[in-house]
């Protein structure tokens, strides 16, 4: 039985909910409810009773919750006192990065991190490809997207708008789409993962979504190299916010169509286990979302994103 896994009981059992004791530990909802399920599984017994509006402990859970407060306490105590100096932020940083948000973004921020604890390491692993925790040797990943495995890990680090780009020669030379009906007169810049090229795009205007089946020449599995076909001008692209935000503040590119935006992701710290979770991965986590807050700030400031991108 894991020690995570029992402080989640106590944290379940104190607000009477298994979703705030899921915000309050910085953990999905659907994570807490797979630990429940493991607690109760290796107990033999059910620790709360569940209806559709409360949740409350059961009689077994009402035995059992003084003796696991005892129990995490006693833990608690003798790992601090084993570990003195448990806060050190050193080790291995072995993280799984999407190519574009990786190179760009996240190394320079990971640089910044190294010169400032020498005795942490890093050890990238840069795909576009989704990581497998069990055949790749990573320890965490930052991925658009939350992880949809229950047993995982993970911490939202932002919203990320997801924008339709094109260079100001280009809007010049081809004229600048309005409507997604117009996107037929357009090439398109696309994304492949394995053999799916991402050539649908779908957007909204609040209240009505169109989807457009983009025509171009030009598909890849790496991001940043669609990026940089983007840059240099060959067409319309549909890109992170994030991964393109120097190029938007620069103006090498500008956002296109802004009254029908691209549908708006996730950017996700993820973890396949809470020993995965150490002082130094809190630490980029922490980082990551300072640092993703303020470009989203900028992007706010010259009006190219909402300011209600940063609410949670």
């Amino acid at each position: 039985m894991l020690v995570e896994d029992l402080k989640l009981i106590l944290k379940v059992a104190e607000f009477r909910s298994i979703t705030t004791a899921a915000a309050k530990l910085d953990m999905r909802a659907a994570t807490a409810s797979a630990a429940i399920k493991r607690v109760e599984a290796a107990l033999g017994a059910e620790l709360f009773v569940r209806t559709t509006r409360h949740l409350r402990l059961s009689a077994a859970g009402e035995r059992f919750l003084p003796q696991c407060q005892q129990a995490v306490l006693m833990l608690e105590q003798a790992t601090l006192a084993l570990k003195g100096e448990h806060d050190e932020i050193e080790g291995e940083l072995r993280v799984a990065l999407s190519s574009d948000l990786g190179r760009n973004i996240i190394i320079p921020w990971l640089d910044e991190l190294l010169d400032e604890y020498p005795k942490l390491s890093m050890r990238p692993h840069i795909s576009d490809s989704n990581v497998d925790f069990y055949r790749d040797s990573v320890d965490f990943a930052l991925r658009y997207g939350s992880p949809s495995d229950s047993n995982l890990y993970g911490f939202k680090i932002c919203n990320v708008p997801r924008l339709l780009c094109a260079t100001p020669e280009y809007i010049a030379e081809h004229g600048a789409p309005t409507h997604p009906d117009e996107l037929s007169q357009h090439q398109g810049l696309f994304y492949q993962l394995q053999d799916i090229i991402n050539n649908v795009w779908e957007f909204t205007d609040g209240t009505e979504r169109f989807k457009v089946k983009m025509q171009g020449r030009r598909a890849s599995n790496d991001g940043d190299l669609v990026r940089r076909w983007c840059v240099a001008g060959k067409g319309l692209a549909v890109k992170s916010c994030i991964d393109i935000s120097d190029d938007l503040l620069s103006g090498l590119v500008v956002p296109v169509m802004q009254n029908y935006p691209h549908l708006c992701a996730e950017l996700w710290l993820i973890c396949p286990s809470r020993q995965s979770i150490t002082p130094a991965v809190r630490l980029v986590r922490d980082i990551c979302r300072a640092k993703t807050k303020a470009i989203l700030n900028q992007l706010i400031e010259k009006g190219i994103l909402d300011k209600r991108v940063l609410d949670n």
